[in-house]
């Protein structure tokens, strides 16, 4: 299975620790991949002038998911960096129609704060962060035509409304907890499945007592002493 993860190299420990607690919990079964928009550029894949107010590296780059997949068949997972995965990110493929073009966690919020990360402006539009967590199916014709051409062309609300799915029922929902929006939802009694930091994570000063925030720094400190191991054994 495939994990793309965007990637800002503003937040490079954000996708550290979000790899690191994939890999944790699915071990080898699972590729964790960055979408890394540089390299991307070089490739030719991603050619949109540079978007000074793009919040994140990976906003749009996220599209890129399924065709960098290269599947013809199956399942393809995309996740923003500021994530931390508690459970087998491969349960998620349990019991998903394959009728559907994608499934993602379909929020209806109005954001709780103004500013988010690094004091950037907080925007609110239809469907927000449903394009934060998305398992493409590779087999769905509207996925397979999702290329780069679509991807360089269309609007950012096009991308972000997944309004390139033709019919609203090809998007399934998934349950709340495989996407949840720390500081947005009451903090419920059990750790959700995936907790996502989207306004700010320990990572940034000013958000260090956020909920779950002693999760993602003890995952940090995990990823830091396997990556001292890594560098005593090289």
């Amino acid at each position: 299975m495939k994990v793309f993860v965007g990637y800002d190299s503003r937040e490079d420990i954000a996708w550290q620790v979000c790899r690191h607690s994939i890999a944790r919990h699915s071990g080898d079964a699972v590729r964790s991949i960055p979408l890394r928009q540089p390299m991307l550029r070089e490739l030719g894949l991603y050619t949109r002038p540079f978007d000074k107010t793009a919040s994140t590296e990976f906003s749009l780059t996220r599209f890129l998911t399924p065709y960098l997949a290269a599947q013809t068949a199956g399942w393809v997972v995309f996740c923003d960096c500021d994530f931390l995965f508690t459970t087998d990110v491969r349960t998620v493929l349990d019991g998903l129609d394959p009728s559907k073009a994608l499934y993602c966690v379909q929020h209806d919020y109005t954001p709780a704060f103004a500013v988010k990360m690094d004091n950037q402006q907080q925007t609110t539009y239809p469907r927000k962060n449903w394009s934060s967590f998305m398992v493409f199916n590779c087999a769905h014709p509207d996925v397979q035509a999702l290329t780069p051409d679509v991807v360089n062309s269309a609007s950012p609300a096009h991308l972000h409304r997944l309004a390139w799915i033709a019919k609203d029922e090809d998007i399934g929902a998934l349950a709340l907890d495989w996407n949840f929006l720390v500081g947005e939802y009451e903090k419920p009694a059990m750790t959700p499945r995936v907790i996502h930091y989207t306004n700010g994570g320990p990572w940034f000063d000013e958000w260090r007592e956020v909920d779950y925030g002693d999760l993602w720094l003890e995952e940090n400190r995990q990823y830091q002493a396997a990556a001292d191991r890594d560098a005593l054994a090289a």
